[in-house]
């Protein structure tokens, strides 16, 4: 269609025009200086100015398009270690850089998961353009001098980077939004240094009508309102002076890992460096030498003593390593110098933190994603695992006797744990993993185990505590630093001295597993777990249950202090019954389990081999002990102390679950143990390498064994009377509800799941000829009808059948997350 003649006037009126549009003069950018003239201005690595009156925060940037770290952290956290977001918590370092176009600055992430270790741009450049990178934050220049301009960076600044809000969200405490108008920049905690900028913030998150929050409810003064500070890092990156050092999965370390298309052929693309802090000897060629520059902890001042001490004693261990590995005073721990903000990146810090329920302890670090340089360390201690082992204390001395002093052993205990635990975490911060295997070893082969608390008894049957904790350094340690630091003399093959080091190490009997072998409950090594003592798990299942016996027998008001609530001593209780929790799952991995280590073909280590028929029949004969209605059922003369819950000391989550409504309910806590027991023996997992593993040898106890033998220790075994019978009943209904979701399990294998119904089958079988009995007591006669029946609701569709819902097991460790880092 032929436009109409008026349509063309515009660009004739347009280019006529334009000759006198040409002579306006430009305008000229305002320089930095005329901009900031009024502000307050903070010098450092990314200079900053501060314009108070309209509470904006400004950003010098000089340099475009060189890498440089911006990590997010959270100087006050929340409170609550079911959310994660504790005060000192580090988020995640990103390598950034600053792009400039026209009035524009973009802060871009780089992609470094995939690299290209070829010295050709070209080839670099093939590798750029192949995978995207992220553009984290735009900014409008302000100003200008030259090749320096100024950026209002006061939204960036105020942008929720850690993800508090996402981090609500996920932990089902309802959609939270940033509300600035109740955020703000905190110049109290805004910083400029040489090497970095500091910037700090408080933000505040809201939500809308009725608050659904119960974790945020428990820890801030109103749930419609999560106010936290939030800090920002623009941190220098190390020089190319550090050397990165090969990971080997034998080692014992964290890894950064990405891709290097520039591989040759026949070698593998994925590259693993381990993570650690630069550390060089001034004489490479001695034995033993001064390092040029020494790594240093910095303890919390507000840790009170003798926790302090206690911090800095711990964390000191680690010298013995770094003796070990040929370097002098090379780690050091000071309490941090008063006026020093714990988030300089130049202090590698040990914090302790505080929340409302005991939680996890964390070693994290800012590390170097290039390399793995780890460039601080950051060590956030709870407080509350004090008490908690104060509590353990408590319940094992009963120490409140009339007329004694409380003994020491209770604070030396508590203060054992600490030093433990600090090396423990700032183990992790040197990028060391967990060794869970460590303790079946020998006690103290490893800060990098989980302790239980060693705990004995004295000749006259009392508990004794000792030796809880063992002290020092352990012999895996030191290997294990000796592999990461060694600085090794010019003209040394690295590859092979590093080698070296660790098949001396194999060969001599240490072993190291981690987390991913370890922490399910299904897993099958069985020299690794959490929480477990001694070389012979089922041995060690079967003393710790002896000694947990001899301190029930104790167990009374002289427990808790005088002038507490009797009630309280359900609280102390609880640690004391569960005491065989974790050596009961480490004995249950002996069942169906499968010995190996992570073997480099030619190192001449164990692959794998299966667990003994002895070994295994030894531990579930120890296992089966956990369900012996004698050791579950508590005396009847603490049952009658065992007092309802007086007005503002209410149950908790650590507290035994019920169905008597307030008053204690000793079913309750069977169920709990039972529970425990049950799931292990029943694992989809164990269940599915048991029915394997008897194929392969028929020596082997077989899934058919395993639950053969728990039902005779439980629902054919002969009655008993009163309470007793009780417990017997709870036990048996907790073990009929696991082997029927066994038969059901959506993951054990179909062998599996065969075995366990041909077993539920026969169980009813026996369940029709006992509820035939005329003369079998009304309680037992409801027993084996209402069994009967749930078996008879699960044939009809095992798929939709529902369990009945189970009595939730009181926290043992830490409560929360359990990616201890």
């Amino acid at each position: 269609m032929k436009l109409p003649r008026r349509f063309f006037a515009l660009p004739l009126f347009l280019a006529l025009s334009l000759p006198c549009m040409s002579q306006t003069p430009p305008v000229q950018p305002v320089s930095i200086a005329q901009k900031t003239a009024a502000m307050q201005k903070l010098d450092g690595y990314f200079p900053i100015a501060w314009d108070a009156k309209e509470g904006k925060l400004y950003l010098e940037i000089d340099t475009f398009g060189k890498d440089f770290l911006f990590l997010d952290s959270l100087p006050y956290g929340v409170g609550s270690n079911d959310l994660g977001l504790d005060r000192g918590q580090l988020g995640r370092g990103r390598v950034v850089r600053f792009y400039r176009s026209g009035p524009k600055v973009l802060l871009i992430e780089r992609n470094l998961e995939y690299r290209s270790s070829s010295p050709s741009a070209d080839e670099q450049l093939d590798v750029t353009q192949s995978f995207a990178e992220s553009v984290l934050w735009g900014f409008k220049v302000e100003a200008e001098d030259g090749d320096k301009v100024l950026v209002d960076a006061t939204d960036f600044f105020l942008h929720d980077a850690h993800g508090v809000a996402e981090r609500l969200e996920e932990n089902k405490q309802g959609t939270y939004h940033l509300e600035t108008t109740r955020s703000a920049i905190l110049m109290e905690g805004t910083k400029n240094f040489p090497l970095n900028t500091e910037v700090e913030s408080v933000l505040t998150f809201t939500t809308e009508g009725p608050v659904h929050a119960p974790l945020v409810a428990s820890v801030t003064p109103d749930a419609h309102a999560v106010t936290v500070h939030e800090h920002y890092s623009f941190i220098q990156l190390p020089d190319d002076g550090y050397k990165p050092r090969a990971f080997d999965p034998r080692s014992g370390y964290f890894d950064v890992s990405y891709r290097d298309y520039s591989a040759p052929l026949g070698q593998s693309v994925d590259i693993h460096l381990i993570s650690r802090h630069r550390l060089q000897k001034k004489d490479p060629t001695a034995a033993t030498s001064e390092p040029v520059k020494p790594i240093v902890y910095y303890v919390d001042r507000g840790a009170p003593e003798p926790i302090r001490t206690a911090l800095v004693e711990g964390a000191s261990w680690w010298n013995q390593a770094f003796e070990a590995a040929g370097f002098r005073n090379a780690f050091q721990v000071k309490v941090l110098p008063e006026g020093a903000d714990p988030m300089d990146v130049r202090y590698n810090v040990i914090q302790w933190v505080h929340r409302s329920t005991r939680g996890w302890s964390y070693g994290a670090g800012v590390i170097d994603p290039r390399t793995g340089e780890i460039i601080k360390g950051q060590v956030t201690v709870g407080s509350l695992r004090a008490r908690q082992d104060y509590l353990i204390a408590e319940a094992v001395l009963a120490p409140y006797e009339q007329g004694k002093p409380v003994p020491d052993a209770m604070r030396e205990m508590v203060l054992a744990r600490i030093r433990q635990l600090a090396a423990h975490e700032v183990g992790h911060t040197l990028g060391l993993a967990h060794n869970f295997a460590a303790s079946s070893i020998a006690p103290g082969t490893s800060v990098m185990d989980y302790p239980h608390p060693w705990i004995t008894l004295k000749p006259d049957g009392t508990p004794d505590l000792s030796h809880a904790y063992t002290t020092g350094i352990g012999s895996w340690d030191k290997v294990a630093i000796t592999y990461g630091y060694s600085d090794f003399p010019q003209g040394t093959d690295e590859h092979k001295a590093l080698d070296t080091i660790l098949r001396k190490t194999t060969d001599s009997g240490l072993i190291f597993i981690t987390d991913e072998d370890s922490r399910p409950l299904g897993s099958a090594n069985p020299r690794s777990h959490l929480w477990d003592n001694g070389a012979d798990p089922a041995a060690e299942l079967e003393r710790i249950l002896t000694v947990r016996a001899a301190a029930l027998k104790r167990f009374g008001e002289n427990a808790i202090q005088p002038g507490q609530p009797m009630a309280q001593l359900e609280d102390t209780l609880v640690p004391l019954y569960l005491l065989h929790r974790y050596q009961t799952e480490a004995a249950s991995k002996e069942i169906g389990g499968l010995d190996y280590r992570y073997a480099i073909r030619g190192d001449g280590q164990l692959i794998t081999s299966i667990v003994s028929p002895a070994d295994q029949q030894r531990a579930l004969d120890a296992v089966l002990r956990t369900l012996d209605p004698f050791a579950l059922t508590l005396p009847q003369s603490l049952l009658e102390i065992l007092s309802p819950r007086p007005p503002a000391y209410p149950t908790t989550r650590e507290s035994f679950p019920g169905r008597t409504g307030l008053t204690f309910d000793p079913q309750g806590a069977v169920e709990s143990a039972a529970n425990l027991t049950a799931s292990l023996l029943f694992e989809p997992a164990r269940a599915s390498r048991l029915v394997e593993y008897k194929l392969r040898n028929s020596s082997l106890p077989g899934l058919d064994d395993v639950i053969n033998q728990t039902l005779k220790a439980t629902w054919y075994a002969p009655r008993q009377a009163t309470i007793t019978l009780a417990t017997q009943l709870t036990v048996e209904d907790v073990v009929l509800r696991h082997l029927l979701s066994l038969a059901a399990s959506p993951t054990a294998s179909p062998e599996a799941k065969a075995i366990a119904l041909s077993e539920t089958d026969q169980l009813n079988t026996w369940l029709k000829g006992k509820a035939g009995d005329a003369n079998a007591p009304a309680l037992l006669h409801a027993h084996w009808v209402a069994a009967q029946n749930e078996i008879a609701t699960f044939s009809k569709d095992p798929l939709k059948f529902a369990t009945p819902a189970e009595l939730e097991t009181p926290p043992g460790q830490p409560i929360g997350d359990d990616d201890d880092f």
